[in-house]
């Protein structure tokens, strides 16, 4: 019987990064002196932050198709798979509201922050309209045919959702969820789930490719594809945006695809980096072996996401906000960083966790690729 593709760890590999992105984006963001803030490095620092939340939802969307072709192979129940998947995609949703509970226990905030749309919000229901699209169409063909029409969708109407003024006849609460509202929200449906759509493409492709070669051809191709679609996106965007009403860092479709790019071609060259020679090649199968800090961060992603928040932003760390030059900031941005490995490690509570295997982590590595978060 010929070998196939189990846990794929490069993804957990470029999970880790996405978390390391998320946490830099808000310390440099908290931690940043006033005098610094108009900064070229500052502004650089930004820049990168800013690839975090659309790294996380391009894999929540990778995550859903592989998930869902996963476990409907298992069942031979596409509903049944697509229904867990929705479910997660709720947990998600609802788990929102409990950060922002304890967020507003903790730092004391207003009641009103409680419908706050940020990433987890639009990362839930992003997960359960993904899952649907996935379950009511019968075929991979058809299944890429709808999330390419989402991605567009979602994308090119932007510029439009934003500026379409009968929305305000909407409640604040729902209103935010598809423009921003200033204070009330960070993420919105337009774009933003243009990023959970495209990424179950990948995540459409990656699942039909179950045998390692079929794996290494998509995730070479994934490489090179992605450059070319960051590099024609970052040409395009000197040319006259298709709809005037777009800005570059918020609504433009080549900022989108720049971003969709690199982001697609992180996932073959995390592959690639999972095929380092240190690592155990198993017919030409990506098969880490030994205790890593990205993947250790990106199997925990959803635990660091909600622990570091409150010690970057909250009162405990108050007298550290706006304390640090860029330099400083990226300092402790390192030692941060450290702090949160050291808590995930405590958490996974494996002596000898950095030397050598355990039990529960070779059978998650034998599982299907789950959720992100």
């Amino acid at each position: 019987m010929s070998e196939t593709v189990t846990r794929r760890t490069y993804l957990d590999v470029l999970r880790g990064v996405a978390v390391l992105i998320m946490i830099e984006a808000h310390v440099i963001d908290s931690w940043t002196r006033a005098a610094d803030r108009s900064t070229h490095a500052f502004r650089q620092s930004l820049v990168l932050g800013g690839f975090g939340a659309p790294l996380f939802l391009f894999l929540a969307g990778v995550a859903v198709a592989v998930s869902a072709g996963s476990k409907a192979r298992r069942s031979g129940d596409r509903r049944a798979a697509m229904r867990a998947v929705q479910m997660r995609g709720l947990q998600i949703f609802l788990l929102a509201f409990v950060f922002r509970l304890q967020s507003l226990i903790l730092s004391h905030g207003a009641w009103w922050t409680m419908l706050k749309v940020d990433i987890l919000n639009i990362m839930g229901l992003s997960i359960v309209l993904a899952a649907t699209i996935w379950g009511l169409l019968p075929d991979s063909r058809a299944r890429l045919a709808a999330f390419a029409a989402g991605t567009a969708a979602f994308v090119w109407l932007a510029p439009a959702v934003r500026g379409f003024e009968a929305l305000g006849a909407l409640p604040n609460s729902i209103e935010g969820y598809l423009r921003p509202i200033p204070g009330l929200t960070n993420f919105t449906f337009f774009p933003w789930t243009g990023f959970v759509m495209a990424g179950a493409i990948v995540g459409i492709l990656l699942d039909e490719a179950r045998q390692p070669q079929a794996d290494r051809r998509i995730n070479l191709s994934l490489a090179a594809g992605g450059l070319l679609m960051a590099f024609l996106a970052h040409r395009a965007s000197f040319l006259p945006p298709v709809d005037p009403r777009s800005t570059f860092w918020t609504t433009s479709a080549s900022f989108f695809f720049i971003r969709l790019g690199l982001m697609s071609a992180g996932v073959g060259l995390a592959y690639l980096w999972e095929l380092r020679p240190t690592l155990r090649l198993r017919s030409g199968q990506a098969s880490g072996r030994g205790w890593s800090p990205l993947k250790t961060l990106g199997r925990h992603s959803l635990f660091v996401y909600w622990i570091h928040v409150e010690p970057v932003y909250g009162l405990i760390s108050l007298p550290l906000h706006g304390a640090f030059t860029v330099a400083g900031a990226w300092a402790a941005l390192g030692l941060f960083c450290l702090l949160m490995l050291a808590v995930v490690a405590f958490k996974d509570g494996r002596p000898g966790k950095f030397n050598r295997g355990s039990s529960l982590r070779n059978q998650l590595s034998r599982s299907a690729q789950p959720l992100m978060f």
